[in-house]
């Protein structure tokens, strides 16, 4: 069942929706009262969003979130004037002169774009305040609750999201159904903060960013890398059993690549500059794994009995992102793809698909990530030869293709409009981090354009050359995006087969069993676990307590009893009880939950029963 997205909204349809109008309502009102409190402020763009609205501003003089609470006051005279919304329309370019005539020149700019389409503009108009928009709105200003909103945050946004235009300011809001819809999310917000990946990252040493090195370009440090190594791990049995053969590839590459696959034509901006190398030809840095694989399959002949071929790599590829949009390990420059390309027939094409579509289901089920849903992404008729490949009939092939799929597998969708990829749609695995925000963190594509740009092809049974399908997906996205849902998901606590540090074992009196706490980490490091015995100075309570906030998944106590029958006292950071069992046994368990990678960072899974 497939539902269209609005401004990251899931809505059947946003002219029924009573919130969707209230918060584009709110967005205009926004603007109004800031052009009442600071004359002279010129309009950018003022959408809804999930959770709210937000207005970006050209200030002359600079705003803070001081100014807020007079700004709110103007919202809610406004509301209280009950002023109605009246929609006109008028052509592109009569709009652009009397908003030129309005001293907006930023809008002025963005309809003269738009007169080249010969379409009429709708306006809406409340009170005195005017705006170009498509609507839907609230009959009137007052059909909204003077306490369902609040003014929320400050934040650049450039015009255009062009870095060498005019800087905005976006201030961003909040609007629910109600007072107390609203206080309920930001007391849910607040608490989520303390689980913030960039928060626990820093407390338990996972990755820092160093200026040095340059903003977007995470240094993973040792417990971090831990991680990064459990779930590649992870990765590459899953697909070794699914047939994937492991492939790699190197960083850079001359540009001609680049040209041959697409990628400088239709993604240069996300791309960092050329190097001029070797006589003035330009090299790349990778931001993409893809035309690497391309040329690995096309290496040599390929006939359809070897097919499909299924190309795994978890390789680091670079991308530009402008410095506002960093944010952690969510938005990085350097990040480490769990990347693979199936090259198939026609014929496999469906299945290869919902093969890919149930690992991510697998790997989301295995993680417990309940809350998640998937987004089709297609091309819009209009950008063909612009930010799309111009091959319609193939277009309409493969969207068709995969709808079907995921209609015949029961999957509910969005579908996101003028967001496929520039060679074909996808289905991307959609998440809500910490603070609600929306994030993609897996993708899948269906590429039925660039393997034709580099040749590739099979000798079918009719004996005949044909050009293959190509299935590009990362179930687990990257390294930086995934183990930063994870963070926060486990809320810092990983499971044992994970956990940088998987076993610490604290003596209740060092200096009378600190030597079998000793030879109980020894006995646990000779098996392969990441495991410490505690011997330092603190006391017992407060070992305890340092365990917990390091959020150690087992701690081994060990006194007088313990060292006299060969036993541990078990306690696991999410369970209350702890046990006393013999070593070996425990030993055993341990081996069990790891080699079956059991998720006993939840209270729920028991350990004890494995061995």
């Amino acid at each position: 069942m497939a539902k269209k997205a609005y401004a990251g909204l899931d809505f059947e349809g946003k002219e029924n929706d009573p919130l969707y109008k209230r918060r584009h309502s709110l967005a205009h009102i926004l603007a109004q009262a800031v052009q009442k409190v600071r004359p002279g402020t010129r309009l950018g763009f003022g959408p809804p969003v999930e959770n709210g609205f937000y207005y970006d501003f050209l200030f002359a003089e600079p705003i803070s979130d001081e100014d807020f609470g007079a700004i709110e006051k103007e919202m809610r005279k406004i509301i209280n004037e009950k002023q109605p919304f009246e929609r006109r329309e008028m052509t592109a370019a009569e709009a652009v002169a009397m908003l030129n005539e309005q001293g907006e020149n930023l809008k002025a700019e963005y309809c003269a774009d738009l007169a080249s389409r010969g379409e009429n503009l709708s306006f809406y108009r409340n009170g005195p305040f005017e705006d170009m928009c498509a609507g839907p709105h609230v009959e009137h200003t007052g059909q909204i609750p003077t306490d369902c909103f609040a003014l929320d945050a400050l934040a650049g946004a450039y015009w255009r999201g062009d870095e060498t235009r005019d800087q905005l300011t976006r201030i961003y809001g909040l609007a629910f159904d109600s007072k107390a819809d609203l206080k309920e999310f930001v007391r849910l917000r607040e608490e989520a903060k303390k689980f913030d990946h960039r928060k626990l990252g820093k407390e338990l040493e996972i990755f820092t960013i160093s200026d040095q090195v340059g903003p977007g370009l995470p240094l993973w440090l040792p417990a971090g890398t831990v991680l990064r190594d459990e779930l590649e791990n992870l990765a590459k049995e899953w697909e070794f059993q699914d047939g994937y053969q492991r492939v790699a590839t190197p960083h850079v590459t001359d540009g001609k690549l680049f040209e041959t696959s697409g990628h400088l034509a239709h993604y240069k901006e996300g791309m960092f500059p050329a190097m001029q190398v070797d006589e003035n030809r330009e090299y790349y840095l990778k931001p993409m794994n893809c035309p690497f694989h391309h040329l690995i399959f096309g290496h040599r002949p390929r006939s359809y009995r070897e097919m499909p071929v299924r190309l795994a790599e978890y390789g680091q590829v670079y991308r530009y992102e402008g410095s506002g949009a960093l944010a952690g390990l969510l938005r990085v420059r350097g990040m480490c793809m769990n990347d693979a390309h199936i090259y198939c027939t026609p014929e496999q094409l469906q299945d290869e698909f919902t093969k890919v579509l149930d690992m991510h289901k697998r790997y989301y089920e295995m993680f417990r990530l309940s809350h998640y849903w998937m987004r089709l992404s297609t091309h819009t008729p209009e950008r063909l030869g612009d930010k799309y490949v111009n091959m319609p009939e193939d277009w309409i092939k493969s969207e068709a293709v995969i709808k079907g799929i995921l209609d015949e597998i029961g999957i509910e969708y969005q579908i996101g409009e003028d967001e496929a990829a520039f060679y074909g749609p996808k289905v991307d695995f959609q998440v809500r981090n910490v603070v609600g925000r929306e994030e993609t963190a897996s993708t899948n594509q269906l590429d039925f354009a660039v393997p034709a740009r580099f040749n590739l092809s099979y000798i079918g049974a009719d004996g005949q050359e044909h050009t293959p399908y190509c299935i590009h997906r990362a179930p687990l996205g990257t390294h930086e995006r995934f183990l930063a849902f994870l963070i926060e998901h486990f809320k810092g606590a990983f499971p044992t087969w994970m956990a940088p540090l998987q076993v610490r074992v604290v003596p209740v009196h060092l200096e009378n069993f600190g030597d079998y706490a000793q030879k109980v980490a020894q006995e646990l490091f000779k098996l392969g676990f990441r495991a410490e015995a505690d011997l330092g100075s603190d006391s017992f309570n407060k070992k305890i307590r340092n365990a917990a906030t390091s959020k150690i998944p087992n701690v081994f106590i060990v006194g007088e009893r313990e060292q006299e029958q060969q036993e541990v006292t078990w306690r696991r950071y999410c369970v209350k009880e702890q046990h006393s069992l013999p070593l070996a046994r425990a030993l055993e368990c341990l081996k069990a939950a790891r080699a079956q990678r059991v998720m006993d960072n939840f209270a729920d899974v028991e350990v004890l029963t494995l061995a």
